[in-house]
């Protein structure tokens, strides 16, 4: 009894270790700069959606640190230049890194 209840105690101290500062990771420095970038990432996408030149399901959206990075595959050159301007609109964005590729 008594050893069960000791892994059970080491069981949950471990997980309550690992599980604390889960919110910031990817070289955030702090929980505002994650929910800022996920703000980003998330204002990017609903434009994307908004447009009718972009493929929102095509185009990956990731942000570390105010700079978008732009992935994924787009139709047309206009399709991909829209995205990175759509994508620069975005209040907070710092830099954008566009990797969409142009798929025939």
């Amino acid at each position: 009894m008594i050893i069960r209840n000791t892994l059970a105690a080491i069981i949950a101290a471990a997980a309550l270790l690992t599980a604390t500062g889960c919110a910031v990771h990817r070289g955030q420095e702090t929980v505002g700069a994650y929910v800022d970038d996920t703000t980003i990432t998330t204002t990017v996408k609903a434009r994307f959606v908004q447009n009718k030149d972009v493929d929102a399901s095509s185009i990956r959206v990731e942000t570390l640190n105010g700079t978008v990075l732009l992935s994924g595959f787009a139709k047309t050159a206009n399709e991909r230049s829209s995205a990175e301007t759509l994508a620069r609109g975005v209040s907070g964005v710092k830099a954008v890194k566009n990797e969409i590729a142009i798929r025939p």
